[in-house]
């Protein structure tokens, strides 16, 4: 059996990770999953409610919006530092601090006395935030089989979809009852919740070795190796765009449904965000057909789902623009699961470093494209903004099939 050296030890076995089927295999997705509903319910509790809280603070919509850019933004700013964190103190210990800082701040959001308050709070929230999706994913490609890997992050990425999910669910009608800080509060406290399922679930990391400190050199030749690399930086582009275009409707499609013709009130509007439940089926599904057909061949079929699904909400049917956001976001998350687990494929060494590379692409474009968009929508309408992103997706999807060769499996 081929061994392995740790830092401080004498060889042990090579680590090759919990098998599906495994207890172990079953609490770190069931962990994992709660952490996604913890993270991705805080990190867009807002968003749900964005009409009525530009209502409530006098602001105009991209400036509402503001409250998920910024959160966002903390989120992409704080990724990498927190890898390099976790490289040292650990997966789970890492993850553990992060979630438990993030539910503390989210429960003083609906304290905020002013909008710059409000504004501060999120962005705080977004940086403890940092501390999970990269860290996450690096854990998973520790811990599981390199077999199941790709299944074991579909299997994450769908139980993130159920997290955004069901903040927005919550705070939508909750919002149109009791106000937007009635929201927030509901969401953070499902967020709470969620965090302590995490912290009694998620297994004791069994793959991980303590990376040796590097300092700011050895840091930067880390990332520079990833950057170097043309495969990674199309997966971190995808992030980029693809993510920016995605949060870009999601920010922009309740103002559209609120005015005419359609007048839809706020509890009706937060029910668009069940066509998440697409993208829990998708994340999963794609997963498993990387194993037949290939990561390059499911990826670009997911982009194509999500630019088909974004063209049927240019009309100006209700049906047929609810059936596009469903179609458009398990598209989007069918892409989304493929790109996040084939970066930690990749990544010989310092892998947490280049899945947090991919979240830090990911939600900058959530970031910058989410907000712009809501300038595109306020100047020349939905058309324009929906049309934009149809653009994105297939730059994406040029760049993924000249970069990436064409017979690929999960394992590459």
């Amino acid at each position: 059996m081929a061994h392995i050296v740790r830092p401080d030890s004498t060889p042990t076995p090579r680590w090759n990770g919990h098998a599906k089927g495994s207890t172990a295999y079953a609490r770190i997705l069931a962990g994992l999953s709660f952490a996604g509903v913890a993270t991705f319910a805080q990190l867009y509790s807002t968003q749900a409610v964005l009409p009525i809280l530009a209502s409530d603070l006098r602001v105009s919509a991209a400036e509402a919006a503001l409250t998920i850019s910024l959160a966002t933004v903390g989120l992409a700013v704080t990724v990498i530092p927190w890898s390099f964190l976790a490289d040292r103190i650990g997966r789970v210990r890492a993850m553990a601090w992060g979630i438990s800082i993030a539910t503390v701040l989210g429960l003083l959001v609906p304290l905020s006395t002013s909008f710059g308050m409000l504004l501060a709070l999120r962005l705080l929230e977004g940086m403890a935030l940092g501390g999970i999706p990269a860290i996450a994913i690096a854990y998973l490609n520790e811990e599981v089989t390199k077999v199941h890997a790709a299944l074991a992050a579909g299997s994450y990425v769908a139980g993130t979809t159920l997290g955004g999910l069901a903040g927005r669910l919550m705070a939508g009608p909750a919002g149109e009852l009791w106000g937007w800080r009635a929201a927030a509060l509901a969401v953070s406290i499902l967020a709470t919740l969620a965090a302590v399922a995490f912290l009694i679930l998620v297994p004791k990391a069994q793959g991980f070795v303590t990376a040796p400190a590097a300092g700011l050199r050895g840091a930067f030749r880390t990332l520079g190796g990833h950057l170097r690399n043309v495969r990674l930086l199309v997966l971190y582009g995808q992030a980029f765009l693809m993510m920016g275009g995605f949060v870009a409707v999601y920010n922009y499609l309740g103002f559209r449904l609120s005015g005419e013709p359609f007048g839809l009130p706020g509890t009706l509007i937060s029910l668009i965000f069940l066509a998440y439940l697409s993208g829990t089926v998708t994340s999963r599904w794609s997963a498993g057909l990387t194993l037949r057909f290939g990561r390059r061949a499911v990826l670009l079929a997911g982009l194509a789902l999500s630019t088909a699904g974004l063209a049927l909400t240019l009309t100006q049917s209700l049906a047929l623009i609810l059936a596009g956001l469903v179609v458009f976001t398990g598209g989007f998350f069918a892409a989304h699961s493929i790109g996040a687990g084939w970066t930690g494929a990749l990544a010989s060494t310092g892998r947490a470093q280049a899945a947090s590379l991919y979240n830090l692409a990911y939600y900058l474009g959530s970031s910058i494209i989410g907000w712009a968009g809501g300038l595109v929508f306020q100047s020349v309408g939905w058309n324009a903004l929906a049309a934009a992103v149809m653009v994105l997706a297939c730059l994406t999807a040029a760049a993924v099939a000249v970069v990436h060769p064409g017979k690929e499996r999960a394992a590459a």
